[in-house]
């Protein structure tokens, strides 16, 4: 007899999104298995059953891809175009149905990752991980070393305290200047808000590393496969590899 298996996982493993994700597409109706709606977290189904997000099939697991992606300004960070507007996934133009691990505003820039491995994505996100996640802001407003303290120490907000890892002021003048950040979680649009908790307006922003994985000499717009190594090192927790 066949064992069968927890719904999010096979939506992970068949590279449609993290398990995180998938419960979230779950509970929200749209994926169905066998022509059935199923809305219940915790579900198992059989590995061969078949599986639909908003109606669309999901095929069975396919080779896995990892790809590092210099997001422009204006790209959405999902698996398809919202409102008009293109996707990170429209820019590599997969044949496999590629999603992005974690987002990045559509008015930010910089390093975003994309997979089909929904089980790495998860190790890459989660926080018992530990990966970091390095920004550059191009800031307006008085940007001292005091405000770099406060954001060290911490900013509340809706989810609780924010807390950057590393703060340096790279460089300042009569608006404001640039500073770069490194932070451990990846909430909403978190940096710009505790930006804003200190009086400080982002103007615009660049994701230059996650993990041991730096932007590099990328160019905007152009994207490249990750190596095996690179791929085991985000897989891998930070305390075992060290600082990045």
């Amino acid at each position: 007899m066949t064992k069968e298996l927890r719904l999010n996982k096979l939506l992970a493993d068949r590279g449609v999104a993290s398990r995180r994700h998938a419960d979230e597409l779950i509970t929200a109706g749209r994926v169905s298995v066998n022509g059935r709606v199923v809305r219940e977290l915790g579900t198992r189904v059989d590995p061969g059953a078949r599986i639909a997000v908003d109606g669309d099939a999901v095929a069975l697991k396919e080779r896995h891809r990892y790809v590092a992606l210099n997001k422009p300004i204006g790209i959405v960070s999902s698996a398809r175009a919202e409102r008009g507007r293109r996707s990170v996934a429209d820019l590599v133009a997969a044949r496999e149905r590629l999603y992005p691990v974690g987002r990045l505003d559509v008015d930010s820039e910089g390093l975003v990752l994309l997979t089909n491995d929904g089980e790495w994505a998860e190790r890459v996100l989660h926080p018992r991980y530990g990966h970091e996640r390095e920004y550059e802001a191009r800031v307006s407003g008085a940007l001292t070393e005091q405000v770099a303290a406060r954001l060290r120490r911490g900013v509340r907000l809706e989810e609780g305290t924010a807390r950057a890892e590393r703060v340096s002021i790279v460089a300042r003048d009569a608006r404001g200047g640039r500073v770069r950040v490194v932070l451990r979680t990846g909430w909403k649009r978190q940096l710009r808000r505790m930006c804003a908790g200190v009086g400080l307006h982002v103007d615009g922003l660049v994701r230059l590393r996650i993990g041991s994985l730096r932007l590099g000499r990328l160019a905007p717009g152009r994207w490249r496969e990750l190596t095996a190594r690179e791929v085991a090192a985000l897989a891998a927790p930070a305390r075992e590899r060290g600082a990045a």
